[in-house]
């Protein structure tokens, strides 16, 4: 059984000194223009100081018409190097991995936020979305690997690619919105062929010794639990991947297509053989029992979302007793202002269901 505070080395040779990563996590608080903010820097430091051995920064888009979200932190743009520097090298200062994913939201970029119809693989009337072109195409693959090779100069450890939740990449794996007749469309292998290019591009320019993650999530937005666990195995059979983010949203419950649900939905992914690929989990990951037991199931490490809001040091406060338990909510805005939330990341969580304090 993993010790939670044992360390992992990466195929690149990165170490993580244990068991925790804090999860990507949508806040709200950075500039418009997609610059780094103050408080962005705190919320994310703040957790490198509280022991994780792995700190993701939210989705950082990878083209000004990918932004997903008000506030959102980018890195499409060499204006954004600064602040990612500053990012980067305070989180390695204090012990943790540095590591930025990379992010379109395809559909799901508001108009009004970018001013124009979003993009996506396929027209979708529901959501007023247009096509990409197939140069399009080249150029999103293009934009992703150019963000890796700006994260990499900024002095990031390694870059997650995000292929979850229904942004463009996940959107490219369904066939409920890629309905394209070309290389890009049809067989899962079509549907999968971009995520595949920007690995492969990201590896090639990166170079074998930066962490390279990609996030998938099985369920909903069109996605087929075999679908993604086919997707898993070749991209462990690939040899460019360090390590799979699997988006589970709760480790512990059964899948809802009734065909799959003869297993959890986790236990879908421990029977795959990771061979040299290292693998975490998110969902509902929130107390010290949770951790050991993802951890026993054969999970590498745990990614930590809402416990890792309300307590910056979650790893060290489970470390120094794993029958921790996170305080329950709802938490005041104070409890979340000290844990180094910006007053932009508070109201956001306030609109979480009972999670802030009327």
């Amino acid at each position: 059984m993993s010790k939670i505070t044992d360390t992992i080395t990466f195929s690149c040779g990165s170490e993580m000194k244990n068991r925790f990563a804090l999860a990507p996590m949508t806040n709200c608080q950075s500039h418009e223009d997609g610059r780094l903010s103050d408080d962005e820097f705190t919320w994310l430091t703040k957790r490198s100081e509280g022991g994780f051995g792995l700190t993701m920064t939210c989705a950082s888009h990878v083209q000004a018409i990918g932004k997903g979200f008000p506030g959102q932190l980018g890195i499409f743009s060499d204006d954004h190097m600064e602040g990612h520097t500053r990012l980067a090298t305070e989180i390695k200062k204090l012990g943790s991995l540095a590591v930025i994913q990379l992010h379109h939201a395809g559909l799901r970029s508001p108009e009004k936020l970018i001013g124009e119809a979003p993009v996506s693989p396929s027209a979708n009337e529901k959501h007023g979305s247009r096509a990409l072109t197939l140069e399009e195409v080249h150029q999103l693959r293009d934009d992703f690997i150019a963000a890796a090779i700006r994260s990499q100069q900024c002095g990031y450890d390694g870059i997650e690619v995000h292929g979850a939740h229904g942004y463009i990449l996940c959107q490219f794996l369904s066939p409920e919105y890629n309905q394209r007749t070309d290389e890009y469309g049809g067989t899962l292998t079509n549907r999968a062929r971009l995520l595949f290019e920007i690995v492969d591009g990201i590896r090639e320019a990166c170079g074998n010794d930066f962490l390279l993650g990609v996030r998938l999530s099985p369920e909903r937005f069109g996605m087929d639990i075999l679908e993604i666990k086919e997707v898993c195995a070749r991209l462990i059979a690939g040899g460019k991947t360090d390590f799979l983010d699997i988006s589970l949203w709760d480790c512990f419950k059964y899948p809802e297509d009734e065909a799959y649900q003869d297993h959890t939905l986790l236990k879908h992914f421990t029977s795959l053989d990771y061979k040299d690929v290292k693998w975490t989990v998110a969902g509902k990951i929130r107390t010290g029992h949770d951790v050991q037991k993802i951890l026993d199931a054969g999970v590498d490490f745990v990614s930590i979302g809402r416990s890792a809001i309300v307590h910056h040091d979650f790893p060290k406060q489970v470390i120094d007793n794993p029958d921790f338990e996170p305080v329950p909510n709802p938490v005041s805005r104070e409890h979340l202002r000290k844990e180094g939330l910006g007053e932009k990341f508070v109201e956001y969580m306030s609109k979480w269901p009972d999670f802030v304090e009327a």
